[in-house]
């Protein structure tokens, strides 16, 4: 552990209205833990941030002390950059505002803030961005990668409805990014990750959405698996270009209310389709895979946006153990349905498994030089292959399970490894 005694980390507190946390100091095994469990990394010190100004100051701190910097939004993360180790970890979850401006359909967010603190602030005036599917995900981290979710179809990523942007940069200072304003750094944020400077504030363009859509959930055993999951490739043309999809490939069925007692825990894959336009036009839209290959059990539904934006954290509760690949494929062909639904039963964790997202719409829409997103805008799918359990033994069982199983699909993938 790198000593400060020979930094002024008295100087630093004193640039700042957050405060600075030191090891062995109350507060700092909690500040440096993050979402994934399996890492667990010691900074020297943790400088938890209140304002764009105390940001600049911790930057120009680590700076000028040669300490290498990691940056903590919301800490959900399967690679855990949010911490590092011996260096200097800028915590901002205390920016983690929300103002909206609802006649401007517009919300300017902190840099700490999580889906739910969005979600909720947008919600109340029923819009929304495209988040992720797990509400304690950071704002940041997801929007700077990509940020997938139910509304890709219908409004493009996270990244697609960015319009503006505060950043501390590396030399210290405080500037607003956007289209017509630092117009490089702007293209590099959407898409390029963290290492451009530090977002303070994301300011996003909103859509109508909600406050209830409708939800549709079939699954299918293990011995159901070629013909349920050649259902759903074949069924996901003819949805509403709108709709959210999901598959889950590999799942165990949860011991939700809605599942028969008798399937709980069951192995198998799941279809998921968000619909926005109607109970009736959604339940109609199911019925194409219902009829290809009749699910063990199927669960529809309205629910609130804010609901099913939270419908999926049990499955990946905080510090559990994670590890994840992913890739992007033009098409599930049948080499890649037979991939899948061969190796899905030999998973050890119920938790782990293989989530599909459908890019197509809005996504599809935006050009492949647009921003620096490196997935290349047209009709795809991209495969995570996640080893989740709920200690640290489980990931690492699964870990080879999800290696080998990203081997077999890398051959028929044209772009490699997703982001």
């Amino acid at each position: 552990m790198t000593s400060m005694a020979r930094y002024d980390v008295d100087g630093l507190r004193g640039a700042m209205t957050g405060v600075v946390v030191l090891p062995g100091e109350a507060g700092f095994d909690d500040a440096r833990s993050i979402w994934n469990g399996a890492i667990d990394r010691k900074p020297a010190l943790i400088a938890r941030c209140r304002t764009a100004g105390d940001v600049a100051a911790a930057v120009t701190f680590g700076r000028d002390n040669s300490l290498e910097i990691a940056v903590r939004g919301g800490g959900h993360g399967f690679a855990g950059t949010a911490v590092c180790d011996d260096g200097l970890m800028i915590d901002l979850s205390l920016l983690n505002g929300v103002r909206v401006h609802p006649d401007e359909r517009r919300a300017v967010v902190g840099g700490g803030a999580t889906l739910a603190d969005l979600d909720a602030a947008t919600q109340a005036h029923g819009l929304a961005v495209t988040g992720g599917v797990i509400s304690h995900t950071g704002v940041g981290g997801l929007t700077l990668g990509g940020g997938m979710g139910w509304l890709t179809g219908r409004c493009g990523l996270s990244l697609d409805n960015l319009v503006g942007a505060q950043v501390v940069l590396a030399d210290g200072r405080i500037v607003h990014a956007a289209e017509r304003d630092h117009a490089d750094l702007f293209w590099a944020l959407r898409g390029g990750g963290g290492n451009f400077g530090v977002v303070t504030e994301f300011e996003f363009a909103l859509h109508e959405v909600g406050p209830e859509v409708h939800l549709g959930l079939l699954f299918w055993g293990l011995d159901q698996g070629r013909e349920a999951l050649r259902a759903c490739r074949d069924s996901i043309p003819g949805l509403p270009e709108t709709s959210g999809v999901l598959i889950a490939a590999a799942m165990d069925a949860p011991a939700a209310p809605f599942v028969p007692p008798e399937h709980h825990f069951a192995p198998g894959h799941a279809l998921m389709v968000v619909g926005f336009d109607g109970a009736e036009e959604h339940d109609r839209s199911l019925d194409a895979v219902r009829r290809a290959c009749p699910p063990l059990f199927e669960f529809v539904t309205p629910l609130p946006y804010v609901a099913l934006q939270g419908m999926l954290d049990d499955s990946a509760p905080w510090g559990i153990g994670g590890y994840e690949k992913a890739l992007y494929l033009d098409d599930l062909t049948d080499d890649a349905v037979d991939v899948l639904a061969t190796r899905a039963g030999e998973k050890r964790s119920p938790l782990s498994f293989a989530p599909i997202f459908v890019l197509d719409g809005a996504y599809a829409r935006v050009g492949d030089d647009d921003t620096a997103y490196g997935g290349r805008r047209r009709r795809q799918y991209v495969v995570n292959l996640a080893a989740v359990g709920p200690d640290l033994a489980a990931p690492a069982v699964d870990r080879d399970w999800v290696r080998s199983l990203w081997d077999e699909l890398r051959p028929l993938a044209e772009d490699g490894e997703a982001t």
